[in-house]
């Protein structure tokens, strides 16, 4: 338990070669021994307790109101002074009311956490700080958006030439140069997305895990502590795809080799389900490091190592992980279809053509009026989606350290909550 960087280690249990059978002081060397050394030697008879002498008063009972448990004055369970209900044992007692609530100094309870209080975590780190959380969010989205849409009113609607894609009487070679072209304006439009996709993370991380703990932070300050942190972030990022479809690859392979080899259908065959087979390992794959980017950026860890982390705090709740990621990315994309579609058919309207004659025309020429209207779109979807998928990821991975680590001890002592030690203890602070 003591291996996890980062996030200072919870404490240590007690090593596997103590015995925990620790003996305390010895006993007075005027005791006796034996079974019954425990008591005195002069016990009276059995049932023949005497009374309380005239010097002994018995103590007042106690003021009508509220049992040490709770339960009303003289009711089961609670009553006055005393033992139980009204002449049994144990009146003042009241029926357990389980233990103490955990301490919530943030934006989620230092406790294991329920899947709706992972959701909520995110959104209440969004409605909490949503100076920095919204400026991160607006900032990323818009620089990305003007990027994107500057590139196809520029240069992509010039170069990408797809009506060759819906020629029949085409030749191979122009219809590859129509795929070539819809491919790399494709790629240059998702790698631009993806690096805005790796700042906001960042930033975002930084803003949630300091949200846990009660405290704010500033755009600058989340800026210089993701900062340092970025290329290995942006690596990680563009690994963890690679490696996906590597696999994938792989699955394929024996069946384009056979039908190469002239086995048409069985290598068709096999290929199908040797990449149905290799796509369900690597989204496996996936969840198991579904948690790197936080273990990265959090515990200031190398790429291989984050993986690593990720791999273990996943094991044995691969399930949970897949649902929770998958329900985050759910409603994300719910929420960014609602705002995207409706802007998508005004910009169409405005631009005078039809929607279906924009996804005829698939990445061709499209004006600056649909560009910039459907733009819009684009980034007020981000500026919601962002918060609520960094944030569900960074509330796992925190999750899981408090079921597998116990972190909730040192995120209370982070925070100062009473009882939990000094919180200025080197370390302790989430991203330090």
């Amino acid at each position: 338990m003591n291996d996890t960087p980062g996030w200072a280690s919870p404490g240590s249990a007690p090593s596997d070669g103590h015995d925990s059978g620790e003996q305390g002081p010895e006993a007075p060397q005027d005791q006796p021994s034996g079974p019954s050394s425990k008591w005195s030697k002069e016990q009276p008879p059995p049932a023949q307790w005497s009374a309380p002498g005239p010097a002994q008063t018995p103590p007042p009972p106690a003021p009508p109101g509220q049992g040490w448990g709770g339960g009303p004055t003289g009711g089961p369970g609670g009553g006055q002074g005393g033992q139980g209900g009204p002449g049994g044992p144990y009146r003042g007692w009241g029926a357990w009311q389980g233990p103490p609530a955990a301490a919530k100094p943030g934006v989620i309870p230092l406790r294991p956490l329920a899947v709706g209080e992972i959701l909520d975590g995110a959104v209440s780190t969004m409605r909490t700080y949503w100076r920095t959380v919204l400026g991160i969010s607006l900032t990323v989205a818009v620089v990305t958006e003007l990027v994107v849409v500057l590139l196809q009113g520029l240069f992509l609607n010039d170069s990408a030439d797809t009506d060759a894609l819906d020629d029949p009487s085409a030749t191979v070679g122009e219809v590859t140069r129509a795929l070539g072209a819809t491919l790399v304006g494709s790629g240059v439009v998702l790698v631009i997305t993806l690096l805005g996709t790796i700042v906001a993370t960042a930033l975002l991380t930084m803003v949630t895990s300091r949200a846990v703990l009660g405290r704010s932070v500033t755009t600058a300050e989340a800026w210089r502590d993701s900062r340092p942190m970025l290329p290995k972030l942006l690596g990680l990022t563009l690994l963890l795809p690679l490696i996906a479809v590597g696999i994938v690859a792989v699955g394929t392979l024996p069946g384009v080799l056979i039908a190469a080899l002239g086995a048409g259908d069985a290598g068709v065959t096999l290929a199908i389900l040797g990449g149905l087979a290799a796509g369900l390992v690597a989204i496996w794959l996936m969840v198991r490091l579904s948690l790197s980017s936080p273990a990265l950026m959090l515990e200031k860890q190398g790429v291989k190592k984050s993986m690593s982390r990720s791999a273990k705090l996943v094991d044995r709740s691969w399930w949970r992980v897949f649902g929770i990621q998958l329900l985050a990315a759910v409603i994300a994309n719910v929420i960014s279809s609602i705002i995207v579609i409706p802007f998508t058919v005004i910009a169409s309207a405005l631009s005078g053509d039809s929607v279906s004659n924009l996804l005829d025309s698939g990445t061709g020429d499209v004006g600056w009026t649909f560009l910039i209207v459907s733009g819009i779109g684009q980034v007020i979807g981000s500026l919601l989606t962002f918060p609520i998928t960094a944030g569900v990821t960074v509330l796992l991975y925190i999750d899981q350290r408090i079921r597998r680590e116990a972190l909730d001890l040192e995120l209370a002592r982070a925070a100062g909550v009473p009882g939990h030690g000094d919180s200025d203890t080197p370390g302790s602070t989430p991203g330090s």
